[in-house]
Protein backbone atom coordinates (compact mmCIF):
# COMPACT_ATOMS: atom_id res chain seq x y z
CA UNK A 1 0.00 0.00 0.00
CA UNK A 2 1.29 3.49 -1.05
CA UNK A 3 2.11 6.12 1.90
CA UNK A 4 3.21 9.49 1.47
CA UNK A 5 4.42 10.97 4.81
CA UNK A 6 4.95 14.38 5.40
CA UNK A 7 7.47 15.57 8.00
CA UNK A 8 9.79 18.69 9.10
CA UNK A 9 7.15 21.67 9.78
CA UNK A 10 7.27 23.90 12.62
CA UNK A 11 7.49 27.36 14.29
CA UNK A 12 10.34 29.68 12.54
CA UNK A 13 10.74 33.52 12.80
CA UNK A 14 10.35 35.32 9.46
CA UNK A 15 13.84 35.07 7.32
CA UNK A 16 14.51 31.24 8.72
CA UNK A 17 14.57 27.88 6.92
CA UNK A 18 12.54 24.57 7.32
CA UNK A 19 13.03 21.95 5.11
CA UNK A 20 10.22 19.22 4.37
CA UNK A 21 10.43 16.10 3.55
CA UNK A 22 8.03 13.62 2.13
CA UNK A 23 8.48 10.00 2.86
CA UNK A 24 7.21 7.35 0.63
CA UNK A 25 6.41 3.62 1.32
CA UNK A 26 5.06 1.07 -0.94
CA UNK A 27 6.69 2.56 -3.86
CA UNK A 28 8.83 0.37 -6.12
CA UNK A 29 11.84 2.66 -8.08
CA UNK A 30 10.29 2.60 -11.24
CA UNK A 31 6.82 3.69 -10.01
CA UNK A 32 9.38 6.21 -7.38
CA UNK A 33 11.27 7.77 -10.43
CA UNK A 34 8.60 8.33 -13.24
CA UNK A 35 6.07 9.98 -10.94
CA UNK A 36 5.54 13.34 -10.86
CA UNK A 37 5.40 14.48 -7.07
CA UNK A 38 4.59 18.16 -6.19
CA UNK A 39 4.09 19.84 -2.92
CA UNK A 40 1.04 22.47 -2.22
CA UNK A 41 -0.34 23.97 0.27
CA UNK A 42 -3.30 25.38 2.01
CA UNK A 43 -4.21 28.21 4.66
CA UNK A 44 -7.37 29.73 6.34
CA UNK A 45 -6.90 32.95 3.55
CA UNK A 46 -6.46 30.57 0.49
CA UNK A 47 -7.61 27.71 -0.80
CA UNK A 48 -4.85 24.96 -2.37
CA UNK A 49 -2.51 26.05 -4.62
CA UNK A 50 0.94 24.32 -6.22
CA UNK A 51 3.93 25.04 -5.17
CA UNK A 52 6.33 23.48 -6.50
CA UNK A 53 6.81 19.70 -8.74
CA UNK A 54 9.56 17.37 -9.78
CA UNK A 55 8.40 15.05 -12.63
CA UNK A 56 10.21 12.02 -14.34
CA UNK A 57 14.07 13.32 -15.08
CA UNK A 58 13.80 15.76 -12.28
CA UNK A 59 11.99 18.15 -14.42
CA UNK A 60 11.79 21.07 -11.81
CA UNK A 61 8.81 23.97 -11.75
CA UNK A 62 8.11 26.42 -8.88
CA UNK A 63 5.25 28.84 -8.31
CA UNK A 64 6.65 32.82 -8.59
CA UNK A 65 5.93 33.34 -5.28
CA UNK A 66 8.34 30.77 -3.97
CA UNK A 67 11.04 30.79 -7.01
CA UNK A 68 14.30 31.42 -5.39
CA UNK A 69 13.49 31.11 -2.17
CA UNK A 70 12.35 27.35 -2.72
CA UNK A 71 14.20 24.01 -3.73
CA UNK A 72 12.88 20.78 -4.63
CA UNK A 73 14.52 17.66 -4.53
CA UNK A 74 14.10 13.87 -4.19
CA UNK A 75 16.40 11.27 -3.15
CA UNK A 76 15.27 7.82 -5.19
CA UNK A 77 17.26 5.72 -2.74
CA UNK A 78 15.08 6.88 0.22
CA UNK A 79 12.04 7.14 -2.01
CA UNK A 80 12.02 10.45 -0.07
CA UNK A 81 11.23 14.17 -1.61
CA UNK A 82 12.09 17.15 -0.42
CA UNK A 83 11.57 20.95 -0.05
CA UNK A 84 13.75 23.05 1.26
CA UNK A 85 12.03 26.78 2.32
CA UNK A 86 14.40 29.84 2.50
CA UNK A 87 13.98 33.31 3.90
CA UNK A 88 10.83 32.55 4.65
CA UNK A 89 7.63 35.21 5.73
CA UNK A 90 4.60 34.93 7.37
CA UNK A 91 2.64 34.65 3.93
CA UNK A 92 3.72 31.18 3.88
CA UNK A 93 1.77 29.74 6.81
CA UNK A 94 0.43 27.08 5.52
CA UNK A 95 -0.41 23.32 6.06
CA UNK A 96 1.97 21.73 3.12
CA UNK A 97 1.27 18.44 1.57
CA UNK A 98 3.11 16.09 -0.58
CA UNK A 99 1.33 14.41 -3.90
CA UNK A 100 2.50 11.71 -5.79
CA UNK A 101 1.21 11.32 -9.58
CA UNK A 102 1.55 8.33 -11.33
CA UNK A 103 -0.33 7.20 -14.38
CA UNK A 104 -3.69 7.27 -13.20
CA UNK A 105 -2.91 7.21 -9.55
CA UNK A 106 -2.84 9.77 -7.18
CA UNK A 107 -1.50 9.71 -3.53
CA UNK A 108 -1.52 12.30 -0.42
CA UNK A 109 0.13 12.68 2.29
CA UNK A 110 -1.54 14.29 5.85
CA UNK A 111 0.12 17.31 5.72
CA UNK A 112 2.74 19.31 7.94
CA UNK A 113 2.18 22.90 9.39
CA UNK A 114 4.78 25.42 8.51
CA UNK A 115 4.04 29.02 10.35
CA UNK A 116 5.69 31.67 10.04
CA UNK A 117 4.39 34.58 12.69
CA UNK A 118 4.33 37.83 11.67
Amino acid sequence: QVRLVESGGGLVETGGSLKLSCKTTGVILSMFTGSTMTWYRRSPEKEREFVASIGSGSVRKYADSVKDRFTISRDNVKRTMYLQMNSLEPEYTAVYYCNLDYYQHSYWGQGTQVTVPS
